[in-house]
């Protein structure tokens, strides 16, 4: 068994993906440095913290994801040094979740790290990641309250920092909680190597090529998704939310657009500010360890003028919306012709099959695109 399990439980929209990325990309590199990432493949992670969170959904899944737990703990058992779990969802369990988990993992010491932006600029990329798996919100009816639900991810059950701290307090000591506070001016790559500090592996002795930090869309292009996804049907499943939604739609297509940045409401704002206060005082007390500048994790008192969402005009929409259109449309030329230049180099592969319409070759096109890795 590990004699040491690094959960890395959130925050959603803290460079999680970002640092997933390199973890998952450098198993190997980590492992010779005494790092263990269990499990077969990077969703057995969410897959995990579904199951540990209780989520219905999970019951009615595959049998492969029934089992991502066992697989993730097994492995863990039969080796040695650091184990390394990473998923933000995480950081929606419930106290009694949390010391489950905990226990699941001994005899192995556990220790948790949440990396951590300011809440103003988490919420406003939370909404956005809202969008990319399938929400309808608009920004103003977005995030109220605090869910007493596990399964809640989009919330302040999450957002609020001070919150997930205090319930996974009640698994692991203090001492043994990290918060990784991002430094937002700071290079891309100073997280991982803080991250990488803390498992105790040489930050350099990975390659990084295959990560890239998560990029925002304007304001006029996320309130195009939200308004798609209030015509779209069917689109429940995790796999088309995850590929379809995030990874085609909305980081290939519309974040690629470029556009406004904007703010929440001015209420919004306010509500950030004041939990920003809170959560910085109970750092100060708490006797969590804190890596960087927890003044990062206020909100200025005095902000750069910016747009709200509820200003984006419906010719706005459709301008942005034919551009979609266009990229779209340029992608199923091109793909259909790479399916007739595969035909014609190797004619018998498409002698008895039917010629391909443009939904089975934008399938095919999606089809390509990286698969979700949970958030």
């Amino acid at each position: 068994m590990v004699g040491r399990v690094v959960v890395h439980v959130g925050q959603p929209k803290s460079a999680t993906s970002y640092l997933q990325t390199i973890l998952w990309s450098n198993r190997e590199a980590l492992r010779a440095q005494g790092v263990v990432v269990p499990g077969e493949q990077r969703r057995d992670h969410l897959w995990s913290s579904r199951l540990l969170r209780e989520d219905p959904q999970i019951t009615r899944a595959p049998e492969h994801q029934q089992r991502a737990w066992e697989r993730v703990t097994s492995e863990l058992a039969s080796s040695s040094g650091t184990g390394l779990i990473s998923h933000e969802f995480f950081a929606a369990a419930s106290a009694d979740q949390a010391r489950r988990m905990v226990a699941d993992l001994a005899p192995a010491e556990v220790e948790v790290v949440v990396t951590a932006r300011d809440p103003l600029s988490l919420f406003t990329a939370s909404w956005q990641e809202s969008l990319k798996n399938g929400a309808t919100a608009p920004m103003a009816d977005y995030g109220h309250g605090e869910s007493s639900r596990s399964t809640a991810i989009w919330d302040w059950r999450t957002l609020d920092l001070r919150l997930v701290l205090e319930r996974w307090a009640q698994a692991v000591p203090a001492e043994r909680v990290h918060v990784v506070v991002l430094d937002p001016g700071a290079d891309r790559d100073d997280v991982w190597r803080r991250f990488a500090g803390l498992l105790g592996v040489d930050p350099a002795a990975v390659d990084l090529d295959a990560a890239f930090p998560n990029s925002s869309m304007g304001v006029a292009q996320a309130e195009t998704l939200r308004r798609l996804n209030e015509r779209l049907t069917g689109f429940t499943k995790a796999f088309d939310k995850g590929v379809y939604l995030r990874s085609y739609v909305g980081d290939e297509l519309l974040v690629t657009q470029g556009g406004e940045k904007f703010w929440p409401t001015e209420e919004q704002v306010a509500e950030c500010r004041r939990r920003a206060s809170l959560l910085v005082d109970h750092l100060a007390t708490s006797g969590v360890r804190v890596d960087g500048d927890a003044a990062h994790l206020l909100v200025p008192d005095t902000l750069p003028p910016r747009r709200v969402p509820s200003s984006v005009t419906d010719t706005e929409v459709a301008d942005v919306a034919l551009d979609l259109v266009a990229a779209m449309l340029h992608d199923v030329r091109r793909l259909r012709g790479e399916v007739a230049e595969a035909r014609r180099a190797a004619p018998e592969a498409g002698a008895t099959g039917s010629d391909d319409g443009p939904r089975t070759t934008v399938r095919r096109l999606l089809g390509r695109l990286p698969r979700p890795g949970g958030g």
